[in-house]
C-alpha cells in the first residue's frame, strides 16, 4: 500500500507538473507573464546587490560595495548602486569610470572596463557580493550561538543543574553530535578533531536554515554556491591527508593486493589514488546539489501561483483559483522538507568527514 501511494502520489504531482511548464511558457510570451527562470536564478545566483522585493513597482534593494582592481587604473571601491539597474541590448550596466557590469540585474556577471574600444575584465574582483555578506552574516550568527552557550559553561559547573532554553538546545546539539558521530567514528583522537568538526555541523545548519528564512539577513543561497561547498571540502580534504599515516599511504601505493595489481601497470595504485579526490569531490557535489534542488523546487511551487494567474482571461483566473491551494499546501510541505533536510545535510557533511578522517588513521597490520 506505501508503494502504491507513493506511485500514486508521484504521478498527481508529475500531471500538475506538465500543464504549469506548459502555462509558464506561453505566460512568458505574454506581456506582463512571469519570467521562471529569472526568478529562480535571481534567488539561486550571486549577484552585486541583494533584491529584498518590489514594493508598488519599484525595486527595494541592498546596494554592496564592489572591490577591484584593474590593471590600467589600479584599485576601485564602487557601490552597486552606482551602476545601471537594467542591462543594454550588449547585456552591459554601464558604470562611473569606464567600467561595466556584463549579465542582469541579478546575476553576478562579471567587471569589465572599456581600454582603446574593447571590453578587459580586471585583474581580480573582491567584491562583497550577496553570497559573501549571507556568508558574514551566517558565520556572525554561529559565533553568537557558541559563545552563549560557552559563556553559561564558564559560570556553572558540571555537576550544575543541565541549562535550558536556546543553551539547552545549544548543549543538547553538541552532545548529539559528539557522543553519536564523531566519537563513534574516531574513539579516542575524537577530541582531536571534534573543534574542525562541530564547527562545520554547526555552520552547515546555520546556512542552511538562513538560507530557508526568504527576507534578510536570510535567503541566501550558500550552501546551494559550489564555491562555498568547495572550500568546506577542501578543507576536510587537507585534514584528511595531511594527517595521514604511513600507513594509510601505504595502503594508497602500495596495497596488500596481488603483485600483478601494481606492476607492471599500477592499476590499484591509480585507483586508490584517484580515491583521495573522489571523496571530497562527493563531499562538495551532495551538499550543493541537495540544497540547490530544495530552493528551486519550493520557488518553483510558489511561482505556480502567478504563472497560472499571468495566463489572463477566464482560463488564467480558473487555473490561478485551482492551483493557488495547491501551490500553497505543497509549498508548506517542501518548506517543512527543506528544515528536515538543512539539518540531514549537516549531519551527513560532518559524518563522512569523520569517517574520512578515521580512514586516514589506519594502523600497521601486523601478522
Amino acid at each position: 500500500m506505501k508503494h502504491l501511494r507513493s506511485i500514486f502520489l508521484f504521478a498527481v504531482m508529475l500531471c500538475l507538473a506538465l500543464p504549469v511548464a506548459a502555462a509558464g511558457q506561453e505566460a512568458e510570451k505574454e506581456e506582463g507573464g512571469v519570467n521562471l527562470k529569472e526568478i529562480l536564478f535571481g534567488h539561486v545566483q550571486d549577484s552585486y546587490q541583494w533584491h529584498v522585493t518590489d514594493i508598488g513597482g519599484h525595486p527595494l534593494i541592498i546596494h554592496l560595495p564592489m572591490i577591484f582592481y584593474s590593471q590600467n587604473s589600479g584599485f576601485h571601491v564602487l557601490c552597486s548602486s552606482q551602476f545601471a539597474h537594467e542591462p543594454d541590448a550588449n547585456q552591459l550596466r554601464e558604470g562611473p569610470d569606464g567600467f561595466y557590469i556584463q549579465g542582469a540585474e541579478d546575476e553576478k556577471g562579471r567587471i569589465v572596463e572599456m581600454i582603446d574600444g574593447s571590453l578587459q575584465p580586471v585583474v581580480f574582483d573582491i567584491s562583497i557580493t550577496k553570497t559573501v555578506m549571507v556568508l558574514f552574516i551566517d558565520a556572525l550568527l554561529l559565533v553568537l550561538c557558541v559563545l552563549t552557550a560557552a559563556r553559561w559553561c564558564k559560570k556553572h559547573k558540571v555537576d550544575d543543574p543541565a541549562p535550558r532554553g536556546f543553551v539547552g538546545l545549544m548543549h543538547m546539539f553538541v552532545m548529539s553530535v559528539y557522543n553519536d558521530m564523531i566519537k563513534q567514528t574516531l574513539g579516542k583522537e575524537a577530541d582531536k578533531y571534534a573543534p574542525y568538526l562541530l564547527t562545520c555541523f554547526f555552520f552547515i545548519f546555520i546556512v542552511n536554515l538562513m538560507g530557508v528564512v526568504p527576507f534578510p539577513p536570510g535567503g541566501g543561497n550558500l550552501t546551494g554556491n559550489i564555491t562555498c561547498t568547495m572550500f568546506l571540502a577542501l578543507c576536510t580534504f587537507l585534514i584528511v591527508n595531511v594527517t595521514g599515516t604511513k600507513a594509510y599511504w601505504k595502503e594508497i601505493f602500495w596495497g596488500d593486493v596481488p603483485w600483478w595489481l601494481k606492476v607492471p601497470v599500477p592499476l590499484m595504485p591509480f585507483i586508490e589514488f584517484f580515491g583521495i579526490f573522489t571523496k571530497p569531490i562527493a563531499l562538495m557535489i551532495r551538499l550543493f546539489a541537495n540544497m540547490l534542488a530544495g530552493h528551486v523546487i519550493a520557488i518553483s511551487l510558489s511561482c505556480i501561483i502567478f504563472i497560472m494567474f499571468a495566463l489572463g482571461g477566464l482560463k488564467g483566473l480558473f487555473l490561478g483559483s485551482v492551483m493557488t491551494p495547491v501551490s500553497v499546501l505543497l509549498s508548506i510541505f517542501m518548506m517543512l522538507l527543506e528544515l528536515l533536510v538543512c539539518y540531514i545535510q549537516a549531519m551527513v557533511f560532518t559524518m563522512l568527514s569523520a569517517v574520512f578522517i578515521s580512514m586516514a588513521h589506519v594502523k600497521e597490520h601486523h601478522a
